[in-house]
C-alpha cells in the first residue's frame, strides 16, 4: 500500500495504473467499482468487509472517509493492489472544502462501462439517490440496523426515500428466513390466515419481514417482542395449523408444520460482508423489495 499525501484524483488513478503494470497484470478483470464511504473509526472494519465481499466480485474499491469541512482543501490516500484484494484499493480521506465536492474526486476514479455501487455502513444520508456519491451509483446500500442513533426511525425513513436502485442489508438478512418459509408453504399449501414476527424490540429486519408477508399473503401480521438475538420466530397460521419457524439462539432453527415432524434447520445470524456479497450479485431493481417498502410505508408495519 503507498500513501498518498495532499494529492489529487489523477495522481491517485496514475498510482493504480503504475502498480498494476508492476504486478504484472494491467487488466485486472474487474467487474464494477465500489465506493465506502464511513466514518474514521468504522474505515479499518468496513473496508475488512468490503474486502471479503469482493473475493466474489473483483472491483475498484474506493473507501471515502469525510472528515472535517474546516480548513484548507485536502485529499490524502492509501492505495495497492494484491494483499488479498481480487482488484484495486484506495482509500481516500477529504477534508477541509472538497469534503462539499467528494464526487469530482471520487468520479475521475470509477471504472468505465461497468456498474457502480455505494454501500455506507453506518449513518447512510437520509435520501441515498439525492447523495452527491449516491447520485453515482446504480446500486446504494444502506444498512438500517448500524446507525448510530435514530434506530427507531432509520428505516421508516429510507422506506420514505425509497428509490430505484435502493436497498438495505436490514432486507438481505431475511433472504434464508423468507426462502424457508417459501418451501414450507410448498411442502404444506394451507390457505394462510394470520401471521405473527416475533424479534428484538427495534429490529428493522423484523419490520420488513412482517411488511412482506402482509404484502404477499394479504393478512393481518402481528409483532411481538422477544430478546432477540435479531428475529425469533415467525408464524403461519392455517386452518389446519400453525406453520413455525423458531430460532431462539441465532443460529439454529426449528421448522414446525401441520402432520410433520419437526425439522432442525441451520439458521445463522450471517455477517456483514456475506450480505454485501449477496447485494453486489444482482444490480439490477429487486422488485419485491420496492413493493415491501411500499407496503411498509403505506401500513406503517406490522398490525
Amino acid at each position: 500500500m503507498i500513501e498518498l499525501e495532499q494529492t489529487t484524483s489523477a495522481a491517485i488513478s496514475a498510482e493504480l495504473m503504475r502498480q498494476r503494470a508492476l504486478s504484472g497484470s494491467p487488466a485486472m478483470g474487474m467487474v464494477m467499482t465500489l465506493i465506502v464511504v464511513t466514518p474514521e473509526d468504522h474505515a479499518e472494519q468496513a473496508m475488512k468487509d468490503a474486502k471479503r465481499a469482493c473475493q466474489e466480485h473483483p472491483a475498484r474499491v474506493l473507501g471515502v472517509i469525510l472528515g472535517s469541512a474546516r480548513g484548507r482543501p485536502r485529499v490524502d490516500a492509501r492505495v495497492g493492489i494484491g494483499g488479498g484484494w481480487s482488484g484495486e484499493t484506495a482509500l481516500i480521506r477529504l477534508t477541509g472544502e472538497v469534503v462539499h465536492h467528494d464526487e469530482s474526486v471520487v468520479l475521475p476514479l470509477l471504472l468505465p462501462d461497468s456498474p457502480v455501487a455505494v454501500w455506507w455502513p453506518v449513518d447512510p444520508p437520509a435520501d441515498p439517490a439525492a447523495d452527491r456519491l449516491g447520485a453515482l451509483a446504480q446500486r446504494r446500500i444502506t444498512d438500517a440496523a448500524a446507525v448510530s442513533r435514530g434506530r427507531q426511525r432509520a428505516l421508516a425513513d429510507q422506506c420514505a426515500a425509497y428509490t430505484r436502485g435502493n436497498t438495505d442489508l436490514a432486507w438481505t438478512r431475511l433472504t434464508p428466513w423468507r426462502a424457508l418459509l417459501a418451501a414450507s408453504l410448498d411442502q404444506f399449501p394451507a390457505k394462510v390466515t394470520a401471521a405473527s414476527v416475533t424479534a428484538e424490540r427495534i429490529s428493522p429486519s423484523a419490520d420488513l419481514m412482517a411488511a412482506w408477508l402482509g404484502d404477499r399473503l394479504r393478512v393481518d401480521v402481528a409483532r411481538h417482542g422477544s430478546q432477540g438475538p435479531g428475529i425469533t420466530e415467525v408464524v403461519l397460521e392455517t386452518r389446519q395449523g400453525a406453520i413455525r419457524i423458531v430460532r431462539p439462539d441465532g443460529r439454529h432453527a426449528t421448522v414446525s408444520s401441520p402432520g410433520a415432524p419437526d425439522r432442525p434447520v441451520a439458521l445463522p445470524l450471517r455477517p456483514v460482508h456475506e450480505l454485501l456479497a449477496e447485494e453486489l450479485r444482482r444490480l439490477d431493481e429487486d422488485d419485491v423489495y420496492a413493493e415491501t417498502v411500499a407496503h411498509l410505508t403505506k401500513h406503517g408495519g406490522a398490525a
